[in-house]
C-alpha cells in the first residue's frame, strides 16, 4: 500500500507538540495535586488522596518525557524515560492498595468532599482529550515513550471516574467503603498500565518517516487503547 509522503519538518513538529502537551499536562497535575491532596486530608478519603499522588506521579512521568524530548536524540532516552514511567505506575499501585485495605479494615471513614467531587468531575472532562492528543502525536512520531505516558494521562481519567463513583455514593448513600473500593479499581488499573509501559520499549508505534500504522509491535497491543 502506497502511503502519503511526509513533510520532513513533520518530526520536530510533532517533538514540538508533544513537549507543549507535556507542558499542559505538568500544569493542570500540579494544580490538581494540591487541591485533591488537600480536600483529601480533610475528608480521610483514600481515594481522593491517591488521586492527588496519580497527580504527583503524572507529573513525574509527563517530566521523564519532557527530559526525553530535551535532548538532541529522544530515541536514545526513551528506555529510560519508559522505566521511569513504569515505576511510577507501581509506586501509585502499592501505595493506594495499603492505604485502601487500611480504610476497609477500620482505620476511618471518609467524609463528604464537595471540592473533591468538583476538582475529580473537571479532570473527567479534561484528562481525555490531553491524553488523545499525546497519544496521537506520539504514534505519529514513533514514541513509545510519549505513548506510555498517554496511558499514564488516560488513566487519570479513569481514575477520574471510579473516585466520582466513590465519592458520589459515599455523599448521597451513606458508602464508605465505596471510597477505599474505587482506590483499588485504580490500583488494579496502575499495575496494568505498568506492566505495558515496562515492555514499551518493543511497542512499535507509527513511524512519522512512514506513516505506516502497520508494525511487528502492533500485535502485542501495547499501543492500542
Amino acid at each position: 500500500m502506497t502511503t502519503a509522503p511526509v513533510a520532513p519538518d513533520r518530526p520536530a513538529v510533532l517533538r514540538r507538540r508533544i513537549r507543549l502537551l507535556v507542558a499542559a499536562t505538568i500544569t493542570y497535575n500540579v494544580v490538581e495535586a494540591v487541591v485533591a491532596l488537600t480536600a483529601g486530608t480533610i475528608a480521610s478519603s483514600v481515594a481522593l488522596i491517591g488521586f492527588g499522588l496519580d497527580s504527583v506521579i503524572e507529573v513525574s512521568s509527563a517530566a521523564a518525557v519532557a527530559w526525553q524530548f530535551s535532548g538532541s536524540d529522544p530515541e536514545r532516552r526513551e528506555r529510560t524515560a519508559l522505566r521511569v514511567i513504569a515505576c511510577s505506575f507501581f509506586a501509585l499501585a502499592t501505595y493506594v492498595t495499603v492505604e485502601a485495605l487500611r480504610a476497609l479494615f477500620g482505620a476511618g471513614e471518609a467524609e463528604h468532599s464537595t471540592v473533591g467531587i468538583a476538582l475529580v468531575a473537571v479532570s473527567v472532562a479534561v484528562m481525555p482529550f490531553l491524553s488523545w492528543m499525546q497519544r496521537r502525536a506520539g504514534r505519529e512520531l514513533g514514541s513509545a515513550s510519549a505513548v506510555a505516558d498517554s496511558k499514564q494521562t488516560l488513566l487519570c481519567t479513569y481514575l477520574s471516574a471510579a473516585v466520582l463513583l466513590g465519592l458520589l455514593l459515599n455523599a448521597a448513600l451513606g458508602w464508605w467503603w465505596a471510597d477505599p473500593a474505587a482506590a483499588l479499581v485504580l490500583a488494579v488499573l496502575a499495575v496494568r498500565e505498568g506492566r505495558q509501559a515496562w515492555r514499551g520499549d518493543l511497542c512499535c508505534a507509527p513511524s512519522a518517516s512512514t506513516g505506516s500504522d502497520d508494525g511487528p509491535g502492533r500485535a502485542d497491543g501495547c499501543c492500542s487503547s
